[in-house]
């Protein structure tokens, strides 16, 4: 899950600017040798010149790859660091809370209706920590590519609405929370990976979209042979500077200690990960009115030939769920 990295190229890079330095200080110590230019003539002079101009601007190219390595880690560990706060917090409440539900019920005695209302916060708490372990196993799960067998055909419209009707009641949110607009397509992909896209993209929307949410599903092909599927939400919504931010690993906006969402900062990792590797494109964009945050995948698919009417165009489908 953590970025693993071979040390054999900074190593390597060391070891050149070390050697192109130790030839620039000969060269200059040669130079200080009484009478040598005048003995090599203007030739020398211009070649020693040219070597030595070439050598110092190769330890500079040299040193600034350096600086941009060292910065790559200094933030690379911010992040780690960042992902190890959020993990510990979403570890540490869960279990604090079912170590106190258990002690309450083995030194009380409690009605019923305690006990039912216990219950249902141990499996919310269990629920959490099931969720938090998938996500980390479906990280570690992205470095492990795909074979030809596991690819299957899609039907994306009854795939999202299931996606969207599991999340919908895993969140609590009423009937009609969300509307499910799909046009009949299908997409060639593991199905797991398929999941672990949509779901990361509608559990966001349903964290972030405030206590009644609003959410819209739409999916319809276009013309260069993709599907895209646009998932909106109603929440504050993402400001321009961190939209490619978002996607790198461990990455969360604002700070662990003041965030009242769970989360690793690995769900859109993963989905950018995922639909890249099935030559897709993911991007964040604005509502077109309101605030809110559009969530757009686009995937390789074909529109179901049975979805369309006299005049050749698919017949989407509306659910609300």
């Amino acid at each position: 899950m953590f970025e693993r990295r071979s040390l054999s190229w900074p190593i390597t890079l060391g070891v050149i600017l070390i050697v192109l330095l130790v030839a620039l200080i000969v060269g200059w110590g040669f130079l200080t040798v009484p009478n040598v230019i005048e003995r090599g003539g203007s030739a020398f002079y211009w070649t020693f010149l040219t070597v030595g101009t070439t050598l110092l601007i190769l330890v500079l190219v040299g040193v600034s790859m350096y600086l941009a390595l060292s910065v790559k880690a200094i933030n690379l560990n911010r992040r780690q660091a960042n992902f190890m706060d959020s993990v510990t917090h979403e570890l540490k409440s869960p279990i604090a809370s079912l170590k106190l539900y258990l002690q309450t019920l083995n030194r009380r005695t409690i009605t019923r209706e305690e006990q039912e209302n216990f219950f249902r916060f141990m499996l919310e708490d269990v629920e959490r920590l099931d969720h938090l372990i998938n996500h980390i196993l479906d990280a570690a799960r992205l470095e492990r590519k795909p074979t030809a067998g596991e690819e299957e055909d899609i039907e994306l419209a009854a795939f999202l609405q299931q996606c969207a009707e599991e999340l919908r009641l895993r969140h609590r949110q009423v009937d009609g929370s969300i509307v499910v607009q799909v046009q009949p397509a299908i997409v060639r992909a593991r199905r797991v990976d398929l999941d672990m896209i949509f779901r990361n993209v509608i559990d966001n929307a349903f964290k972030y979209a405030g206590d009644e949410p609003k959410i819209k599903i739409v999916s319809q092909p276009a013309k260069d042979g993709m599907i895209v599927t646009e998932v909106t939400d109603t929440g504050p919504g993402i400001p321009f500077r961190f939209r490619q931010k978002i996607f790198r690993r461990f990455v969360r906006l604002g700070s662990e200690l003041e965030r009242e969402k769970p989360g690793t900062g690995l769900g859109l990792y993963i989905v950018y990960t995922l639909v890249r590797r099935m030559r897709g494109k993911v991007r964040v964009l604005d509502q077109p009115s309101g605030t809110g945050t559009v969530f757009e995948i686009s995937l390789a698919g074909r529109v179901v030939e049975d979805s369309k009417d006299s005049a050749g165009e698919t017949k989407p489908s509306r659910v609300e769920l």
